[in-house]
C-alpha cells in the first residue's frame, strides 16, 4: 500500500511537472513573439478617353487608401510557431462613395468603393530539421498562385503548405488550398474570359471578394475541393534557376507552368536569358462550362515566353516575347473560345510581357513583345531606382474577345525610391499610358485610351 501511494504521488509530481513545463514553453512563445506590419498609403489617379465619346463619356478615376496589416509571430517552441495577421484598407480623401461609385477606382479598396479589414493570416506551423508545415491561413507565393500585391491588400490562401529542403539545391514545395481572400487588385477585373485568364474569376458578381471563400465558388460558382499544388525548384547552380509547377484544380483544369533562367557575371557585365512555358488541361467534371465562357469547360492552352538581357554599370535592360496557343475554326463554332486560352485560378501572373496594367498576353492566338530599361542611382550614393517600358500586344490571331484588327500598346515608367532619411519608408510613383484597349471582337464603342498615375508610400516596421 505504501509503495503504491509513493508511486502515485511520484506520478502526480512528474505530470505537474510536464504541466508547469508546458505552461512555460506557452508562455515564453508569446512572451518571445515578434510583432511586424506596414503601413501603405496609395493613390491612384486614371483619366480614361473613349473613341466613341457619345456611346460611352470620358471619365476620370480617382482614388486615396491608407492602410496596410499588423502581424505577430510568436517565438518556436518544439518545432511549433503560430501566426496572425490583420489587414485593412480604408478609404482616405475620397469621393463620395455613394454618388459617384462609378469614378471611385475600387483596386485600392473593395468592390463596393469602401474599405475593408480581414484576418488575413491565422496559422501553425511545425519546422522538422528541413521541412516545415503550414496549416491556416497564410501567404503564398508561388508562379501561379501569389499575392499580386500591387494596390492595398494581397490576395490570401486557406491552405496546409509543406516545404522541404533536404536535397542541396532543391526545394519541394507540396499543398492543398480550398479557399483564397483576393485581394483588392482583384477589382481590376468585371468578370469574362479576360478575368479568368489573368487570374482571376469569370463570375462577375463574385469579384473582389472581401473574405475567404472556397476556391469553388470564387472561380465557377461551385463547390469543388480546392487546388493540389506540387513544385521543384532548383537552384544548385550558381546563376541557374530551374522551377517545375503543377496546379490541379479540382473539376477546373490541370496547369503545369515551367520557367528555367541563367545569369552568369562577365567582369562588369552580368548577361541573362530566361525561357517559361505554361500547359493546360481540363480537369475533373469540366466546372467552367457552367461560367458562360466555354460550353464544354475544354481546355488546351499552350503558352510560352522567352527573355534575354543584361546588366552593366548600374543598368538593366532586356527584351521579351510570349504567344498563346489559337483557337481552332471548330472551337469557335463549338462556343469554346477559352479553349486555348490559359485560365489562370489563384491570382498568379508570372508571364515575361505583362505589363503594369496589361494581361491579355495569356489569352488565345495573342503575341507580345516587352522591352525594358532601368537604372539603379544606388552606386553614386542615393537608393533610386528609373524604369521605364514598353509593351506591344498583337490580337491578329486573336479570336478569344478581342479586336482582331488593334494592337494595343502600354508605356509606363516606375521610380523606387527607398530613403535614407527614414529608415524602412519607400516612396514609389508609378505611371502608364495605354492605347487601343478594347474588350470587344468587333466593337468600337469601347476601344479606349487612358493614362495612370499611382503614388505609393510604404512604412514597415
Amino acid at each position: 500500500m505504501k509503495n503504491n501511494i509513493a508511486l502515485s504521488a511520484i506520478v502526480v509530481g512528474l505530470l505537474g511537472s510536464v504541466s508547469v513545463q508546458a505552461d512555460d514553453a506557452v508562455s515564453t512563445m508569446f512572451k518571445n513573439g515578434k510583432a511586424s506590419g506596414q503601413i501603405r498609403e496609395f493613390t491612384i489617379v486614371r483619366d480614361t478617353k473613349y473613341s466613341n465619346p457619345v456611346a460611352k463619356a470620358d471619365k476620370n478615376q480617382m482614388s486615396n487608401a491608407i492602410g496596410g496589416y499588423l502581424k505577430y509571430v510568436t517565438a518556436e517552441a518544439s518545432g511549433f510557431t503560430l501566426g496572425t495577421a490583420f489587414y485593412t484598407t480604408n478609404a482616405f480623401l475620397a469621393r463620395d462613395n455613394d454618388k459617384l461609385n462609378n469614378l471611385i477606382n475600387t483596386t485600392v479598396l473593395g468592390a463596393d468603393g469602401n474599405g475593408y479589414s480581414i484576418l488575413g493570416e491565422a496559422y501553425i506551423q511545425y519546422k522538422n530539421g528541413k521541412t516545415a508545415v503550414t496549416v491556416g491561413r497564410q501567404k503564398i507565393d508561388s508562379p501561379l498562385m501569389a499575392g499580386d500585391d500591387y494596390r492595398m491588400i494581397r490576395n490570401l490562401f486557406n491552405s496546409v503548405e509543406i516545404v522541404n529542403t533536404s536535397v542541396d539545391g532543391v526545394k519541394f514545395n507540396l499543398g492543398h488550398t480550398t479557399q483564397m481572400a483576393a485581394g483588392t487588385f482583384a477589382n481590376a477585373y468585371a468578370g469574362g474570359l479576360t478575368a479568368a485568364a489573368a487570374g482571376y474569376t469569370s463570375i462577375k458578381a463574385n469579384r473582389g471578394n472581401t473574405d475567404f471563400e472556397g476556391f469553388g465558388d470564387i472561380y465557377v460558382g461551385e463547390s469543388t475541393a480546392g487546388i493540389t499544388t506540387l513544385g521543384v525548384t532548383y537552384t544548385g547552380i550558381k546563376g541557374l534557376k530551374v522551377q517545375l509547377w503543377d496546379y490541379y484544380a479540382h473539376d477546373i483544369s490541370n496547369t503545369i507552368y515551367g520557367d528555367i533562367s541563367y545569369k552568369a557575371k562577365m567582369g562588369s557585365i552580368t548577361p541573362f536569358v530566361a525561357a517559361q512555358f505554361i500547359k493546360q488541361g481540363a480537369a475533373g467534371d469540366k466546372k467552367l462550362k457552367n461560367t458562360g465562357i466555354s460550353d464544354k469547360g475544354e481546355l488546351e492552352g499552350f503558352y510560352y515566353g522567352l527573355k534575354a538581357g543584361l546588366s552593366v554599370s548600374g543598368f538593366t535592360t532586356y527584351l521579351a516575347y510570349s504567344a498563346t496557343s489559337e483557337n481552332s475554326d471548330s472551337d469557335l463554332a463549338a462556343s469554346d473560345t477559352a479553349k486555348n486560352s490559359i485560365i489562370l485560378v489563384g491570382g498568379g501572373y508570372p508571364v515575361y510581357t505583362q505589363g503594369m496594367v496589361s494581361r491579355q498576353m495569356t489569352l488565345a492566338g495573342v503575341s507580345a513583345i516587352k522591352a525594358v530599361l532601368a537604372y539603379s542611382f544606388k552606386e553614386m550614393g542615393a537608393d533610386v531606382k528609373v524604369v521605364g517600358y514598353y509593351i506591344g500586344i498583337n490580337y491578329a490571331n486573336s479570336n478569344a474577345g478581342y479586336n482582331e484588327k488593334l494592337n494595343t500598346n502600354e508605356k509606363g515608367f516606375d521610380i523606387i525610391y527607398n530613403t535614407a532619411w527614414a529608415k524602412n519608408l519607400q516612396l514609389r510613383l508609378r505611371g502608364n499610358y495605354v492605347s487601343d484597349w478594347t474588350a470587344a471582337p468587333n466593337g468600337t464603342d469601347d476601344v479606349r485610351d487612358w493614362s495612370e498615375y499611382r503614388l505609393i508610400a510604404n512604412y514597415k516596421f
